[in-house]
């Protein structure tokens, strides 16, 4: 079957499924969303796709619950670290940063932004693997080597924009 034609059929009942799981509907079109991203990675008989996109989608549901339960006990164990309103001069700076890894990571050849946005969003290492097509083994070595050419990115980034103003 289809990619196109199994989305038309499948997307509808998954979204709806993962709508009343999570009770908000913004994360649910994510979940399924994410889920048939990752359809597209295999070669599955048609009558293995729907039962697999369901395992994957309830896989990302729970990624998803472990990850909130983490920032929630660290938020409780750690007040000090919730955010507070940012001053107007700091909200630029915030902004004007966001705009640098944003503009630093658009430099960076696609599989290292690849593996440092999956890294961010807390992709195990054999996810990672997967999406890229390598070794886990290999994984951690290739985030080191992104971050570091990241890294020597924003810092001549930096650098040019101080010795401009």
């Amino acid at each position: 079957m289809e990619f196109d034609a199994v989305f038309e059929t499948l997307y509808p009942s998954l979204f709806r499924y993962l709508q009343r799981l999570t009770g908000d509907e913004d994360v649910a079109e994510d979940i399924a969303q994410e889920s048939f991203v990752r359809l597209l990675k295999q070669t599955l008989p048609e009558d293995e796709i729907r039962p697999w996109l369901f395992t994957v989608a309830m896989n990302l549901v729970r990624d998803r619950a472990r990850k909130n339960e983490r920032r929630h006990r660290l938020l409780i164990s750690a007040p000090e670290l919730v955010t507070r309103i940012p001053l107007p001069d700091e909200d630029m700076e915030r902004t004007e940063r966001i705009a640098s890894v944003r503009a630093v990571l658009g430099r960076l050849p696609e599989r290292d932004r690849q593996i440092l946005l999956m890294r961010e969003e807390g992709f195990k290492y054999d996810e990672i693997a997967g999406v890229i097509g390598v070794a886990p083994a290999s994984v951690g070595t290739l985030i080191a080597r992104a971050l570091k050419k990241f890294v020597t990115e924003y810092e001549a980034r930096e650098v040019s924009d101080g010795s401009r103003g």
